[in-house]
């Protein structure tokens, strides 16, 4: 009764917001928004890998720069308006030829003239443009980039604050029977980075951090034994457990991008290059069509997607050609050594990026891996085509485990995949696809349409067929499961908008499996379908109702002889609404329920409620934001994952389960016009357990787990 009492609490504050809306003005005027969509987007990511704490600097870092280096209209081109992927192909092309037909846009309004632009989609992109005729050129000097460029150092500190199991005290003989029972170095969490940018142009800088239980001084490790100082291999070091630094340059002259030390290549529909994160289904369908981004900067701390090396893209008219070089060591489960200690072969590839238990350290930077490959393109204002290569080499062999779900898996030293994708505007269908191959033969192919048949009526259809054989280890093509391989599917997209006011998306997708699966032993098929009205009946109010269903097949809980595949039933159903009190104040509510059904057996159900308090500087030096939330599922299955305002180039997805509550505050003070503040406090209270993540090295002995983040950006 108590969390009910609660519930009808925060949502009496929305009840007499909306009954006062009769008195503001229903105008439809221009104005910036939230991100809202590409935070749901980033929810769906958490929920299909199930990583709370991911990185995800690469998916949103176009947008954070946009948002302060706003696009100019009159000098962009497709490449830079499809990096912020928030319009589609369709509209770009509109855009371009407008302005090459018309002359240079004068206001920001004149958008609403040009074809394939609604009143919605103008007020997605407003934060991230603008119109002038001030134009910087790319031919400049060194003494120009220095005094216009812009430096920045960042640092942030965070930590769990209750005692957890991994870092309490241990004797010998303990650790000796599990080495892993205990982490090497401290709970807290260090993130540096230094970073130089002029425009878009040029970019340099480097970044280091350390995890949690990860160790920063050596002489600071608490276990010693000579049998434990062997496990860990010699892999201990002062410092920073990760560094990563790039230098780039790009559209300078007929240097389209170059890059050297850390970099990402991503191109096509990604099943043959996609070395980063890539968006997948969402409420916002043209996330389905991937852009790739060619060459780019490596910013992010994840461990694994990104490259080492150098390469450089070059333009001659229409013409792109691409070559890339990397090579660096990776993390990985070695089974067999040779007489000198070095890895001889390997069971299986680390990715999680963490060194902070004995055989985690002992996996760091195994093996060498080294990859060589490119991209030719032609590249006009309505057809664009491309042919790509990646060599992928590891430098001992990879022998898995095999089974028989797993037994087409690569499982060798050698790789070699070739692709050619293609990109064609014809009115207002937009078709695009790749085609991809791996060493064995097997083969992946993807292939849609957007079809824009009005500014508020627009569609999508997508097939994709990925053989069980195909092997690529730096793809990530549209897919249901985590790699672009034993997989065929259909995809079918809607997005209209009856009105200034409302939008309905809807989309289905369906998906077979051919061969069995990690704890799937026969094929299987599923469908996953979604629908979402959105509704602003006023500039100040923004809601929407999303239902969304998912359902697989999997093997059996019951202890039988020969497990046999079960449905399993996820929905999930959301209302959300944000609303702008003063220009200053905005609140924020959510009520999402979940239904998850395996079997035969008694629905697991849940609910998570949630009010966001935001108040925003607008002249002022504070910006807070506060959420409280209340939660409650049947079990683990039945979570609900809530995006969580974090500081920038941190990422907090967390998932809701058992029964409790959550609150969280942020601050953001402007110290000087060049030194920025930020500090995050946020717990987690259970009403119905008292001991939290039991078993594992995270575990705490309460009901409570509170966190702390602190982060400082000086810009000089």
């Amino acid at each position: 009764m108590k969390q009910i009492r609660s519930y009808l609490f925060l949502f009496s504050v929305v009840f007499e917001l909306l009954n006062s809306s009769s008195v503001i003005a229903q105008d439809t005027v221009l104005k910036k928004t939230d991100d809202s969509q590409i935070q749901q987007q980033l929810e769906n990511i958490a929920e299909n890998t199930e990583n709370e704490d991911a990185d995800y600097t690469i998916l949103t870092e176009v947008l954070v720069y946009s948002s302060e280096n706003p696009i100019n209209l009159n000098k962009t081109n497709i490449e830079e308006l499809r990096a912020l992927q928030l319009l589609n192909d369709i509209q770009i092309n509109s855009l371009l030829s407008h302005i090459e037909n018309n002359g240079k846009l004068i206001t920001i309004y004149e958008l609403q003239g040009i074809s394939g632009f609604d009143l919605q989609s103008i007020r997605k992109i407003l934060p991230y443009v603008k119109v002038t005729d001030n134009f910087t050129s790319a031919h400049f000097s060194t003494k120009e980039m220095f005094k216009n460029g812009q430096h920045s150092i960042l640092l942030r500190y965070g930590r769990t604050l209750e005692d957890q199991t991994g870092f309490s005290s241990t004797d010998s003989s303990s650790l000796y029977k599990s080495m892993n029972s205990r982490y090497i170095g401290s709970p807290d969490k260090i993130y540096a980075r230094y970073r130089f940018t002029y425009g878009t142009n040029i970019s340099w800088g480097i970044t280091a951090e350390k995890d949690q239980g990860e160790l920063f001084f050596k002489n600071k490790q608490k276990y010693t034994y000579d049998w434990y100082e062997k496990s860990l291999n010699g892999n201990q070091k002062t410092g920073f457990d990760f560094y990563s630094a790039h230098f780039f340059l790009k559209n300078i002259k007929r240097i389209k991008a170059l890059a050297v030390g850390d970099y990402q290549a991503t191109f096509g529909q990604g099943l043959t290059i996609w070395s980063g994160q890539a968006f997948g289904k969402s409420s916002d369908i043209i996330s389905t069509k991937k852009s790739g981004r060619g060459i780019s900067p490596y910013t992010s701390v994840d461990e694994n997607l990104f490259m080492r090396g150098a390469a450089t893209t070059l333009g001659y008219k229409k013409i792109e050609a691409t070559v890339f070089y990397s090579r660096k060591r990776i993390d990985a489960n070695v089974s067999d050594t040779t007489d000198t200690g070095e890895a001889a072969q390997i069971s299986s590839l680390q990715e999680t990026g963490s060194h902070s238990t004995s055989s985690e350290l002992a996996d760091k930077d195994a093996i060498l891996q080294t990859l060589i490959g490119g991209n030719v393109s032609y590249k006009g204002k309505k057809f664009n085509v491309g042919l790509s290569v990646l060599s992928y080499q590891l430098d001992v062999d990879l022998k898995r485990s095999l089974s028989y779900y797993n037994q087409f898996e690569f499982s060798s030293s050698k790789n070699l995949n070739i692709g050619a994708d293609y990109n064609l505007i014809h009115r207002n269908f937009n078709f695009f696809g790749e085609a991809s191959m791996s060493k064995n033969g097997g083969k992946a192919f993807v292939n849609g349409v957007l079809i824009s048949l009005d500014p508020r009526l627009s569609f999508t259809v997508m097939h994709r067929y990925y053989q069980r054989n195909f092997q690529n280890l730096l793809s990530n093509g549209f897919a249901e499961s985590s790699t672009a391989a034993n997989e065929k599917g259909v995809y079918i997209g809607l997005v209209a908008k009856p009105t200034n006011r409302t939008t309905v998306t809807v989309y289905y997708d369906r998906f077979e499996f051919p061969w069995l699966k990690y704890q799937v032993n026969a094929p299987s098929y599923g469908n996953d379908y979604m629908a979402q009205f959105n509704y602003t009946p006023s500039k100040k109010i923004d809601m929407y109702l999303r239902i969304r269903s998912r359902d697989k097949q999997k093997n059996t809980s019951d202890a039988v002889v020969i497990d046999y595949l079960v449905p399993v039933k996820q929905s999930n159903y959301r209302f959300n609404i944000s609303y702008t009190i003063t220009p200053s104040i905005k609140l924020k509510n959510r009520i999402e329920l979940i239904d998850y059904k395996l079997d035969n057996n008694k629905t697991q159900k849940g609910y998570l409620v949630y009010q966001d308090i935001v108040y925003s500087k607008l002249g002022k030096p504070l910006s807070v934001t506060l959420r409280y939330a209340l939660f409650e599922t049947d079990s683990y299955d039945a979570r609900i994952y809530a995006y969580e305002n974090d500081v920038p180039g941190s990422y907090s997805i967390p998932a809701h389960y058992n029964r409790g509550s959550r609150f969280y505050i942020m601050l953001d003070y402007n110290l000087t016009k060049r030194i920025e503040l930020w500090f995050r406090y946020a717990q987690t209270v259970y009403d119905n357990k008292q001991i939290i993540s039991e078993g594992s090295l995270t575990e705490i002995q309460g009901n409570t787990k509170s966190e702390i983040r602190a982060q400082l950006k000086f810009k000089f």
